[in-house]
């Protein structure tokens, strides 16, 4: 299985893919598509926890073994969201890094089992957490045996309704410095509008982020999903064209 240390401090750590698994062909030709352009992981989500009881709830199981076998075909590592005690050992077998999202940060519970697989997991903060809130939930994980935590800063709920959260970029480093693991920002969610998702990416880098979470396909204005927020690959390849500039410009600077 994948291991936190594939995260290398430098590098550029980019996971990306649709908000949901909508089926097996449109899963594999977003996949090439983005390893082409050079995406290692591919995300996409199974078991969809939504508002709405008539909302798109994901594929299930189906959705996982669909990761799986793209993973299989095309070399990429999977990430994926665990949503329930009972998913945790399937999820395991099949998926490279798990996601505990936003609306579970507090399923203790989930948490522990998670602490005793080997699988790195993706600790999503949530809604309205406090930085000691987050590395809290981290800590269940962490205690039950399994080290291998990255922080996701997603974006939190404030006054503010032009965007669909607040990406707050001061937790990249609060929380780096708080627990010494890495921290990754998912643009995407807290944008809401494909439009903001390379700049508030940008943002996240500059600050210091260790890697991004993007919502990307090849057709994401037919995304079941987050249509709004989803951009596709052209636009992920002219972000990471653009990347290493800044990174460079940022290395040269004395802070």
């Amino acid at each position: 299985m994948e291991k936190i240390n594939d995260f290398i401090p430098g590098s550029l750590n980019v996971i990306a893919g649709p908000c949901s698994v909508e089926g097996y062909n449109s899963l594999f030709h977003s996949a090439l598509a983005l390893k082409e352009i050079g995406i290692r992981y591919i995300r996409g989500g199974a078991y969809k926890l939504r508002t709405s009881i008539h909302s798109f709830r994901g594929l299930g199981d189906s959705a996982i073994l669909h990761l799986a076998q793209v993973a299989k075909e095309t070399g990429l590592k999977t990430v994926s969201e665990c949503t329930q005690t009972d998913k945790v050992e399937f999820m395991a077998e099949h998926i490279d890094i798990l996601v505990v999202g936003t609306r579970n940060m507090h399923n203790y519970p989930l948490l522990e089992l998670l602490g005793k697989i080997d699988n790195p997991v993706i600790l999503k903060r949530g809604i309205a957490a406090t930085y000691d809130e987050w590395m809290a939930a981290a800590e269940y994980i962490v205690e039950n045996g399994n080290p291998n935590v990255i922080l996701c800063e997603r974006g939190i709920r404030t006054f503010e309704p032009e965007t669909r959260y607040t990406l707050d970029i001061s937790a990249i480093q609060v929380m780096k410095q708080k627990t010494g693991l890495p921290v990754i920002v998912d643009p995407s969610h807290a944008a809401g509008k494909r439009d903001l998702v390379p700049s508030l990416a940008c943002a996240a880098i500059a600050a210091g982020a260790d890697g991004l979470m993007i919502e990307c396909q090849i057709k994401p204005c037919e995304s079941i999903c987050d249509a709004n927020q989803t951009i596709e690959p052209g636009t992920l390849k002219q972000l990471l064209d653009a990347i290493p500039d800044l990174r460079l410009h940022l290395s040269r600077m004395e802070l």
